[in-house]
């Protein structure tokens, strides 16, 4: 795993993972502090990391609220259409581990930017919500919420979440004609089986067991996008976990507030669901929690984030599993 050690807010980065060049773009507010919480903002299926950032607005949200973002490029499939691989029926053949990918590069983004190892979230349009919910399902220790905007759970990795106990938003259209509020239980779209978002909820609300409900309908404040939402919202969890969903009445396939129904921020909702459940670092909480998970070492680097491998003078950041790092000053013998 290497990367390029420029830190841009616009330009596309490289990252090597498991021998293929993957990139993504880093943006930070100015005067960002130290141990600032970690956005990652996931494009949809035939989309790219620009592309999201440019329409999502997340920057904005970040300059207000103090915390980084990084926008990750999913890799090309045979038509060339960029993808993250959640197990697309025509994708049987894929094998890129986006899992792993996006795990590597947000511990390696919390080492390089002193970004807090603790409150990692993750969102997405479509196929990036539905990555989001991968990494929900395979890797809640490593990302402390999810949100998925007009995206679905696939039968792929339904099985894997059994345990999984985080908090899950979804932001999505009762018209959306891609991911069908209904779910495709046939297959008669060509994505592969998908679930109904009911479903997708109970699942969630299940898993961290929430005890307590709201209904509300927020005002239409565009009465000419054709959908206003109402909002579901499963309180009163595990670790008070919340399960949230915005159904938007009549809304499509869309990220509310760039296109589709403008009576909400998508990106602004996104971030007051994460925002409840940042956590500080050095909590008694956390501390027990890093200690219990297995820890092994996952990487070497110099202070600017350069690998190393076998002997060294000077300091040496160790990246371990559980998202924890150590600093230290070696001498070769």
């Amino acid at each position: 795993m290497t990367l390029s050690i420029l830190v841009s807010n616009g330009q596309l980065q490289n990252f090597t993972h498991n021998g293929i060049n993957r990139q993504y773009i880093y943006y930070e507010p100015p005067n960002l502090p130290s141990n600032a919480p970690l956005v990652v903002v996931l494009h949809g299926y035939s989309g790219s990391a620009n592309g999201i950032k440019n329409y999502c607005g997340m920057n904005a949200v970040a300059d207000n609220n103090g915390f980084a973002v990084c926008y990750p490029q999913g890799t090309s499939d045979s038509w060339g259409y960029n993808f993250w691989n959640v197990g697309y029926d025509f994708h049987w053949n894929e094998t890129v581990d986006d899992v792993d990918f996006l795990v590597q590069l947000v511990q390696y983004l919390q080492i390089q930017h002193n970004l807090s190892s603790q409150n990692t979230f993750s969102t997405g349009m479509s196929n990036g919500g539905e990555m989001s919910y991968m990494l929900a399902c395979q890797q809640p220790q490593n990302f402390k919420a999810i949100a998925s905007v007009a995206g679905t759970m696939f039968d792929s990795y339904w099985n894997t979440c059994g345990s999984s106990v985080i908090p899950v938003m979804e932001i999505h259209g009762t018209n959306d004609n891609v991911n069908l509020w209904a779910g495709d239980y046939s297959n008669a779209t060509g994505w592969g089986v998908f679930y109904d978002i009911d479903s997708i909820i109970s699942l969630w609300v299940n898993n961290n067991n929430c005890t307590q409900f709201t209904n509300s309908t927020l005002p239409d404040l565009n009465t000419s996008d054709g959908s206003y939402v109402e909002t579901d919202k499963y309180t009163n969890g595990t670790n008070s976990n919340e399960v949230w969903l915005y159904r938007v009445v009549g809304g499509e396939h869309d990220w509310p507030g760039a296109y589709g129904n403008m009576d909400i921020n998508s990106s602004e909702e996104i971030w007051i669901f994460f925002n409840q459940f940042i956590s500080s670092s050095t909590s008694i909480e956390n501390e027990n929690y890093i200690s219990t998970k297995k820890r092994e070492l996952i990487l070497r680097t110099d202070l600017l984030g350069r690998p190393i491998k076998g002997a060294y003078n000077g300091i040496v950041i160790y990246l371990y599993s559980d998202g924890t790092t150590d600093k230290k000053f070696e001498l070769k013998p």
